[in-house]
């Protein structure tokens, strides 16, 4: 639309997009507004939409994921978490033990996070492992344990949530709903998750393309939720010295092809605890909007993936090196 254009105008186009049995979807930038017309693009009549008063250009989106791409929506989101923002000039960190052990274990790591500089809490109460003989989270539990703490240091919940079946529940709970490596593409789950109410933090599939997981964002947002956070936690390769291989690329790269916040899972993409300092710094100077860290208050004795959780002293030690990073590159934790 033009940046002359009135409400008046916007409404008439979105009706006369209606009545072709499109689906209008307003994306308003700091100068102008694009309205996308999703559906069979056969129906679009570009002569039609040109003679509306207030249209400046109507534009083809090519990309396979529509809403997810720069051409819908030009400026950066930022995804707001009961205060905490997600992107813009802001680096957000999110920390906390890979699983809820319990109540003592989360508060320890809750009221660290917090007085190191994390802006959100993460655990999980649901757990997917590749062993089913390998500890499964304590469920609906560790969700009630969560929000205790919640209420007692004041960080918002990041949790994971495994099936569809689960959502209702983890939703009452959790400020951002996470979906895991395993299930970024279980697209029954993403369309009920695109319903909700709560910022979905979607990580990147092990064997996963950038593509790929643009078009997973792609069925939260075409279902009407738009807080939508990628990640990046490492992909599988034919490399065995780390757990996955971080793609620190992918950073850039994903922000050049979408609007969605980026954040880096140092833990998941190295695995290995030596690492998650380097490449948490490499990650921010690489444009990150966030990076979500494992730590622990006894990595040694931790039910899941302690050997790539950091102690609460090297969080602390972190999060300083990563301030000198985010400094540099004009963000603030």
């Amino acid at each position: 639309m033009k940046e002359s254009a009135t409400v008046k105008d916007t409404a008439a186009v979105i009706k006369h997009i209606e009545e072709l049995g499109l689906k209008p979807h307003i994306s308003e930038g700091e100068e102008k507004t694009i309205i996308g017309a999703i559906g069979d693009d056969r129906l679009i009549q570009k002569e039609q939409l040109l003679g509306l008063p207030g249209v400046d250009t109507v534009i083809p989106i090519l990309k396979p994921y529509k809403l997810a791409s720069r051409e819908f929506k030009p400026d950066p989101t930022v995804v707001s978490v009961n205060g905490t923002k997600i992107g813009g000039d802001t680096l957000a960190v999110i920390a906390g033990p890979c699983a809820v052990e319990s109540y003592e274990q989360v508060l320890e790591a809750a009221m660290c996070a917090k007085e190191a500089g994390a802006r959100l809490l993460r655990g999980g109460a649901f757990k997917p492992r590749t062993s089913p003989y390998s500890f499964q989270g304590l469920g609906a539990e560790g969700l009630k344990i969560l929000a205790r703490v919640r209420e007692e240091v004041g960080l918002p919940i990041v949790t994971e949530c495994l099936s569809q079946d689960d959502v209702e529940l983890v939703s009452e709970y959790a400020d951002v709903i996470q979906v895991g490596a395993r299930n970024m593409q279980n697209y029954a789950m993403l369309e009920k998750l695109g319903k909700q109410q709560r910022p979905i933090l979607l990580k990147r599939g092990m064997m996963s393309t950038m593509e790929e997981l643009l078009m997973s964002a792609e069925y939260i947002l075409s279902n009407g939720n738009y807080g939508v956070i990628l990640c990046e936690r490492g992909i599988r390769t034919f490399e065995k010295l780390t757990r996955n291989t971080c793609d620190i690329a992918a950073i850039p790269a994903l922000k050049h092809l979408s609007h969605l916040p980026v954040i880096l899972d140092p833990s998941h993409a190295t695995g290995e605890r030596h690492l998650i300092p380097p490449v948490s710094m490499a990650g921010v100077a690489a444009g990150a909007d966030g990076l979500i860290i494992e730590i622990h208050p006894n990595p040694d004795k931790a039910l899941c993936d302690g050997y790539q959780s950091l102690h609460l002293d090297q969080f602390r030690d972190l999060m300083t090196q990563v301030g000198t990073i985010a400094k540099a590159v004009n963000r603030a934790i």
